[in-house]
């Protein structure tokens, strides 16, 4: 009994222990003052989930604000919509910069990160109101000051970081022009999403596009099964699982140089939204892949597309300008355990073995991606 009784003890200890050590380990280490500028449009919720991860993963590997000397917050430290409490009263305000910031924050700021510029449409900001067809727009889209940072930003050789969204809808045509020919990438105009089911009775499935679905090929929408849905303008391509996919998710594939580099997993599922682009002279670090039957593979072709496209490219000059072609940083960061080191070992409660486990691309490909890409920044920023 009284061995049971210290057995007890021992494991309640560690339990207690290890929070504590993680804590201190976490506190210890260095600082590192770095000025970024983190623009998010797409904030229907308090949770503000398009940016929250990254600014969790700044937290974790103690990158701070240079001014205060202390981490960011979710909350507060970025431009775009600001929604307020109460958020039943639906109430909210908006963080811009204007026109004559613009050289301030280029030559104050070492890095700009566009995490979500799709922005907040009628249909997502007052919930329950029909979703049957797209709504109009209340906040967003990449506009001409967003551009003229990127390109002050450009002109500094400083750090830029953006993604998924940036040039299609509600972007104009003008800006996602001319913001693609500063980033030296082309964008097909296609893009995508993953479903766990493409049931039009789920909650969470977009019904409109089963009326593009009707109107493109003359014929009933009846998919049920998990697949992935592709999109241009009137165009799209449904790929369902069984039929034209032999796997649902699509993966993100990363080779064993670039893998080993940023301290990635070579092979990641991924269930966000992706938008399809051509790399030019960019080089990419990984690429998606879509696990296609041959049926698959004749309908994606039958549409120029292939069934494999950039996930993360990289300007090849600069080597400081990257190009996420997927929604990488919307997720639900737990933000009260940022301040524990090695948090990402806890294999089994934040993620498992499983490979369709999409919590793994969290935690094992964008936090080791964004935290190389920004300690390398940090290190090249400080050279003695």
């Amino acid at each position: 009994m009284k061995k049971t009784l210290l057995i007890v003890v021992v494991i309640l200890a560690v339990i207690i222990a290890l929070p504590v050590i993680n804590l201190i380990r976490w506190n210890s280490q260095t600082k590192k003052p770095l000025d970024i500028i983190i623009v998010d449009k797409t904030v229907p919720t308090l949770e503000r989930e398009h940016h929250k991860s990254f600014t969790w993963i700044l937290t974790n590997n103690r990158f701070v604000k240079k001014e205060s000397n202390t981490s960011y917050s979710y909350t507060k430290d970025y431009f775009g919509f600001f929604p307020q409490h109460p958020i039943r009263d639906k109430k909210w305000d908006r963080n811009d910069y204007r026109l004559t910031d613009l050289i301030g924050l280029a030559e104050k700021n070492d890095a700009v990160y566009f995490t979500d510029t799709y922005g907040v449409f009628f249909n997502d900001w007052f919930r329950g109101i029909n979703k049957s067809r797209k709504s109009r727009k209340i906040y967003g889209g990449l506009n001409n000051n967003d551009f003229l940072l990127l390109k002050e930003m450009k002109d500094r050789n400083k750090l830029i970081i953006m993604e998924y969204n940036t040039f299609d809808y509600p972007t104009a045509q003008f800006e996602s022009v001319r913001t693609q020919e500063k980033l030296g990438i082309t964008f097909t105009g296609w893009t995508g999403k993953y479903f766990s089911t493409l049931d039009t009775a789920s909650d969470d499935f977009p019904v409109w596009m089963t009326a593009m679905y009707r109107k493109e090929y003359r014929k009933p929408w009846t998919f049920t099964k998990p697949g992935i849905v592709i999109l241009k303008e009137k165009d799209i391509v449904v790929l369902e699982m069984g039929t034209q996919l032999k796997s649902a998710l699509p993966r993100i594939i990363t080779d064993d140089a670039s893998s080993q580099k940023y301290g990635v997993l070579s092979s990641v599922a991924f269930d966000q939204w992706f938008d399809i682009i051509d790399p030019l002279q960019n080089q990419v670090i990984s690429k998606f892949k879509i696990d296609a039957t041959s049926l698959g593979d004749t309908l994606l072709a039958n549409n120029g597309l292939q069934n494999e496209f950039p996930a993360v490219v990289q300007d090849p000059v600069s080597k400081r300008i990257f190009y996420f072609s997927g929604d990488f940083a919307t997720y639900d960061a737990p933000i009260c355990m940022a301040r524990f080191k090695g948090v990402e070992k806890l294999k089994g409660i934040l993620y498992s073995d499983k490979a369709d486990d999409t919590r793994r691309f969290f935690w094992l490909y964008y936090k080791p991606l964004i935290n190389t890409i920004f300690t390398d920044y940090y290190a090249s920023l400080n050279k003695k």
